[in-house]
């Protein structure tokens, strides 16, 4: 089956099962604690549109815990970029309806939580097609270290992503059913 086959059908089944259910922080912090990540890390998160799992409860805790918080910005030719962000400051609506910063200061996150529409128990990950998460992890890894954890329903999983030689994998998966490593 083909990704926009397989992203249209996802995003239905997301849609119609939709629950305003956040991922565990508990589970999270686990994942930061045992790879000895401390709070004066920046945490790159998104702002969940089109029924997506939510990260902004995790990333408020994180902030209240001494983490810094950004969020993505996306600009032409498919380019995304982090910029720091705080609950405290206000967003803007991008061109694509997205919530995002209009701060200056661009950052390059420590780890980085990442929207999905489908995923794999190998951990790859089906997105909205544009490429900007798999482009933006594959552009950062080349200066920088970055832990990559993907947030979606358990339903999402799929058997086998179809993937391409720009697909990035991920560190982790955080369901609302548990962990894959």
């Amino acid at each position: 089956m083909s990704k926009e086959i397989l992203r249209k059908k996802l995003i239905y089944l997301r849609k119609t099962n939709f629950t305003d259910q956040d991922i565990s922080f508990i589970q999270f912090k686990k994942i930061l604690n045992k790879l000895n990540i401390k709070n004066s890390k920046i945490i790159g998160g998104y702002y969940p549109i089109n029924c997506e799992i939510s990260s902004l409860e995790i990333l408020e805790k994180l902030e209240t815990n001494k983490f810094k918080i950004s969020l993505p910005v996306t600009k032409e030719n498919n380019v995304m970029d982090f910029y720091e962000w705080s609950f405290k400051k206000s967003l803007r609506v991008s061109k694509q309806g997205i919530p995002e910063p209009f701060t200056e200061k661009k950052v390059f996150p420590d780890v980085l939580i990442v929207p999905l529409v489908g995923f794999d128990k190998k951990k790859f990950r089906l997105g909205y097609g544009g490429g900007f998460y798999d482009r933006y992890i594959s552009r950062v890894l080349k200066f920088k270290k970055v832990l990559t954890i993907g947030f979606a329903f358990s339903f999402q999983e799929l058997k086998t992503v179809p993937r391409n030689r720009f697909d990035q994998k991920l560190d982790f998966i955080l369901t609302d059913k548990g962990i894959i490593k």
